[in-house]
């Protein structure tokens, strides 16, 4: 279990980001963190990977204080973490990168097996560069294989999956999570305010202004939260207030 004690984190600018957060993410399940922009999702995400360093509190991985470890300690540890936006690599194939993530040679077999969970064929993908010729939803569904293809994750952390992508690659994104959930015996945790994710989860974290506001499993949660935003609009799109 990934057990979140009293984190705080601040900007350079002295800007209180995250405040004391405290959270619990289940083994085996799918939770997704969602909440206003601005709110700390991001930034919680970048702690958890080890791209930022909290100010105080402490990250817990199986009962073992992960706090002070860096982003490649902890990879090798069981934390994979996909980015916002995926990185483009000029030279390497998707054979290449993930072969790096699982840090061994794969065989074919093993290079399929793992692109079939995110709904790309292999022998059309293999050779492929990692470049400006991908696809948001290609290059998307490639960096999630990655994560995948360390076998010895045991939290897997996605940063917004939905962003700059189209309605179809959406799609089929939210058909590779359901087959995530139904094939991995993996902690997802994702960052999203897509209502098709929320609705696809186990549980629901809501960070707004640095802090956790609310917790639970999707059926104690979404409800809420779906009519909360309904009540701030109109019709014609406008703030309610």
């Amino acid at each position: 279990m990934l057990k979140i004690e009293n984190l705080s984190w601040s900007l350079g600018t002295g800007e209180s980001i995250l405040k004391n957060v405290s959270l619990e993410i289940p083994d085996g399940k799918l939770t997704v963190i969602t909440g206003p922009n601005g709110g700390g999702k991001t930034s919680l995400a970048k702690l958890i990977a080890g791209l930022e360093t909290p100010e105080s509190g402490s990250i817990l991985l199986d009962g073992e204080d992960i706090t002070g470890w860096d982003i490649t300690t902890r990879a090798r540890s069981g934390i994979g973490y996909a980015f916002q936006q995926p990185v483009r690599f000029k030279g390497l194939n998707v054979r290449d990168l993930l072969e790096l993530s699982a840090q061994k040679p794969l065989e074919d077999r093993e290079i399929c097996e793992v692109l079939g969970k995110v709904g790309l064929c292999a022998n059309e993908y293999i050779d492929r560069t990692i470049d400006a010729s991908l696809s948001g939803g290609e290059a998307k569904r490639i960096e999630i294989a990655t994560v995948l293809a360390k076998k010895d994750a045991k939290v897997l952390v996605f940063d917004e999956p939905e962003a700059g992508i189209d309605l179809w690659s959406f799609s089929n994104l939210i058909e590779a999570f359901e087959r995530l959930k139904a094939t991995e015996n993996k902690s997802l945790l994702i960052i999203s305010h897509q209502e098709r994710i929320l609705g696809i989860s186990d549980y629901i974290a809501v960070i707004a202004d640095g802090e956790v506001t609310k917790f639970g499993t999707k059926d104690e949660i979404l409800g809420g939260l779906l009519g909360d935003e309904k009540a701030e609009r109109c019709p014609l799109g406008k703030d309610a207030n």
